[in-house]
């Protein structure tokens, strides 16, 4: 399987641009947004974007995304994985936005034992102390997700928000890809071949 994540367009039809892009570009099986599809709404805006790509989609809010874009994302041609456990080919997402840590716990709660080494997680906040550097080098991230992270191992995060860090980091069998387009990139393609996974970050 191969995926393009992407992070933080915030209603900009540019970022869009580059996404579609490298859709044609690379071809892959399933796109990834993490979050902040529009900059505070309107959730007309979050369904045309979504609706714009020719692939399959799974979209989560992120904290600039109000309500209505969680609704939008529902009405849309993509996948809402927002507190849910989403299941594609042999793969199983699980999404939470990691926006609020008391609703990242309760998703930690109900669906923690459905989480394994082989699970995609798909946030947009990322766990604390990875991907997660802000001004002066603080980390920034959730740490209910941290906890969620440590505890059960998923194969891989997907997450964004931080403008400031994007790339991947391993912990454990762990690996972290911040795909935020906030600054500078165009997000991560990843590639599953059998056990291996390799991630490029796309300049």
């Amino acid at each position: 399987m191969k995926i393009l994540a992407v992070a933080d367009i915030h209603g900009s039809q540019y970022r869009l641009n580059l996404i579609l892009s490298n859709v044609a570009k690379y071809s892959p099986d399933l796109l990834v947004i993490c979050g902040d599809i529009t900059q505070f709404g309107p959730g007309e805006v979050a369904a045309q974007f979504l609706n714009q790509i020719p692939v399959e989609t799974f979209a989560l809010p992120g904290n600039i995304d109000p309500s209505e874009v969680n609704e939008a994302i529902d009405e849309s041609n993509a996948t809402n994985v927002n507190m849910k456990i989403v299941k594609k080919d042999t793969f199983t997402f699980a999404g939470v936005s990691g926006v609020e840590e008391r609703q990242t716990k309760e998703f930690s709660e109900n669906y923690g034992k459905l989480i394994d080494k082989d699970t995609i997680l798909i946030t947009h906040v990322p766990p604390h102390g990875l991907q997660d550097r802000v001004f002066l080098g603080l980390h920034s991230g959730s740490k209910e997700l941290r906890k969620l992270v440590d505890k059960h191992h998923p194969k891989l995060v997907l997450c964004g928000h931080i403008h400031e860090d994007p790339g991947f980091t391993k912990i454990d069998d762990t690996v972290v890809v911040n795909c935020s387009l906030g600054k500078k990139g165009e997000g991560a393609l990843i590639t599953f071949e059998k056990d291996n996974l390799d991630v490029k970050m796309l300049e």
